[in-house]
């Protein structure tokens, strides 16, 4: 359980998608304008990264480990994010209609969300780590618990800058800066808030 939290706690802040790695971009940056929209984005994330990492981790080590059939993790990977990610857009789409239209095209490229796929292929690599070590996921709840931590970051991360950039929508920003240069700014401020983080040991 402690390994549980520890894997939880350090995927949310110090090896957060975001700000760590810059994973999933593109629509961290188009979708942060409104706090809903981004918090729909985010939750949407954060529900298939939770759903697919077990799946993967499940695939990974009791049928392409065993079978010898590794290298063909990548395309199962992807056909497994793409799947739950179709059934995450159907659901949105039934049931708030107004966040569907809101997040327009980027719903569905959560399915090439490379925060998503980052996940699944550092899942993957922390596998073959050693039960002493941190970082390593050894059973189906050490995914369940980095999937859940790396989406819980992801969600923090776009939130806050939608926050921030409601707010900056009010303020005098010199007109060069306008637009993503200012937002290109405040990202790099908060990656630099949150590398705070990088030294914590837990």
């Amino acid at each position: 359980m402690e390994h549980f939290f520890s894997l939880l706690v350090r995927s949310i802040f110090v090896d957060n998608m975001i700000f760590a790695f810059f994973l999933g971009m593109c629509s961290y940056l188009a979708v942060s304008k409104n706090v809903k929209t981004a918090l729909g984005l985010g939750a949407a994330v954060t529900f298939v990264l939770v759903v697919t990492l077990p799946v993967n981790y499940l695939l990974q080590t009791q049928v392409l480990d065993p079978l010898g059939l590794g290298f063909l993790s990548f395309i199962l990977f992807i056909a497994v994010i793409a799947g739950i990610t179709q059934l995450v857009e159907m659901v949105v789409e039934r049931f708030s209609p107004s966040l569907y239209a809101s997040l327009g095209i980027f719903l569905p490229l959560i399915a090439v969300n490379c925060a998503i796929m980052g996940a699944s292929l550092f899942m993957q690599q922390r596998i073959t780590l050693g039960e002493s070590d941190p970082k390593a996921i050894t059973d189906v709840w050490d995914s369940i618990s980095y999937a859940l931590g790396s989406g819980i970051g992801w969600l923090l991360a776009i939130v806050g800058l939608a926050a921030i950039r409601e707010k900056m929508a009010y303020s005098d920003v010199p007109a060069p800066l306008k637009g993503l240069g200012i937002t290109f700014i405040t990202v790099g401020l908060m990656a630099m808030a949150f590398m705070c983080f990088s030294g914590l040991d837990i």
